[in-house]
């Protein structure tokens, strides 16, 4: 096989936008929780399993996307999970029960995990070490700023075609995007892994978590994500009952956090030529931790409005806008003849330290930002000294 020197600029773009449909499709159905507690008469904990399944189904489907397309190609597999998408969509569609809904749900997320992992694994097959950060910085926006959209789109149509309806976008939007990629991406993959089963791959796994380069750079993007995806799970709360603000507010400033995370990677794109990886990861980790310190310093001196926390912790985000396409591009690099197993495993640990931050912050909740930010901090500290594993 001929292989590529680039991608089309189009093909990036489809590809980020599949990057983001697993976190999207998770994400949009947030403002409808409530009317689907009240819709199947099951309590709230019942309703938000289906937020929660999600999650989980996602990482699941990092880690079983990422061997299966180095034995049988990028492409194929690709339209196995977005065909899987279409199923758990329709099925959520018309699901009659909450046990359905659920079911279809944990379907759907699993399918959408496919563009989270082959993206990122395309890029690496097309691309060199260093040109590859450049570009997954563009899939790792996109996958960010998209499902932050999402929940305003899940609103907006739950408002005009009821909460069933996002369903349907999702399913037209896995239709229309495989059909694209099935005309116009080509297979990136050269030469095929052996698969030979659950053994073989957990032996795949077994061989990057012996790695300590690969160890650095994937807890390094679990730890990042984790600054990133505790404040959303406990902003919305902070923003009402701490600050004392109306919920209406929150929108408004938390702009600030994907406009800092699309600046971060703006410089990755702009410096990737000139900086190596760790000197990215470096100097987007510094950034993070001198924003959250700001934050905390901002909170003792008594300023609390909302200002004084989005500002800082905006630019923390900024720094892991530079720090996460590098130390991803990374990790897929110390293998790349095992670049979807190893893209694959890092999602999975991406998705499963967010989650349980995310569920860690609802339980250390006491009323003040604190510990939200010595949450942060403790994370942002821990991805900065993985650079020390290597």
């Amino acid at each position: 096989m001929t292989r590529l020197e680039t991608l089309p600029k189009r093909l990036i773009v489809l590809l980020a936008a599949t990057s983001a449909m697993g976190p999207a499709a998770m994400q949009i159905l947030l403002p409808a929780l409530p009317v689907i507690a009240e819709t199947y008469k099951v309590s709230n904990d019942v309703a938000q399993l289906t937020l929660s399944l999600s999650m989980l189904a996602i990482a699941l489907g990092t880690l079983c996307y990422g061997p299966l397309s180095d034995r049988y190609g990028r492409k194929p597999v690709m339209l196995l999970g977005l065909a899987i998408t279409l199923i758990g969509s329709l099925l959520c569609f018309f699901a009659d029960t909450i046990s359905l809904l659920i079911v279809g749900r944990f379907i759907q997320a699993f399918g959408g995990a496919v563009g989270l992992v082959l993206a990122r694994a395309i890029v690496r097959d097309v691309y060199s070490a260093q040109e590859s950060a450049r570009v997954i910085a563009t899939l790792v926006m996109v996958m960010v700023v998209v499902p932050m959209m999402s929940p305003a789109l899940g609103g907006e149509m739950m408002h005009q075609f009821g909460w069933q309806s996002v369903f349907l976008v999702i399913a037209a939007s896995s239709v229309l995007i495989g059909l694209v990629l099935g005309l116009s991406l080509p297979e990136t993959l050269h030469s095929p892994a052996a698969f030979e089963g659950i053994g073989a791959m957990l032996g795949t796994f077994r061989q990057l978590l012996t790695s300590r380069a690969y160890c650095s750079y994937a807890f390094c993007v679990g730890f990042v994500s984790v600054v990133f995806f505790s404040f959303i799970a406990a902003a919305p709360e902070i923003m009402v009952n701490v600050l004392d603000r109306p919920a209406t507010e929150y929108g408004y400033y938390f702009i600030m956090i994907p406009l800092g995370f699309i600046a971060g990677n703006y410089m990755v794109r702009r410096l990737g030529k000139r900086k190596d990886a760790d000197s990215m990861i470096r100097l987007g980790g510094i950034i993070a931790i001198i924003g959250i310190v700001l934050a905390i310093t901002l909170q003792l001196l008594g300023f609390d409005q909302p200002a004084a926390l989005f500002a800082p912790i905006a630019l923390s985000v900024f720094g892991n806008g530079i720090t996460l396409p590098n130390a991803q591009a990374s990790a897929i690099n110390q293998f790349p003849e095992f670049a979807g197993s190893a893209s694959g495993l890092s999602g999975f640990m991406q998705m499963s330290m967010s989650a349980a931050a995310a569920q860690l912050v609802a339980l250390i909740f006491n009323e003040t930002v604190y510990p939200l930010l010595l949450l942060m901090l403790l994370a942002a500290l821990l991805s900065f000294m993985c650079r020390k594993l290597r």
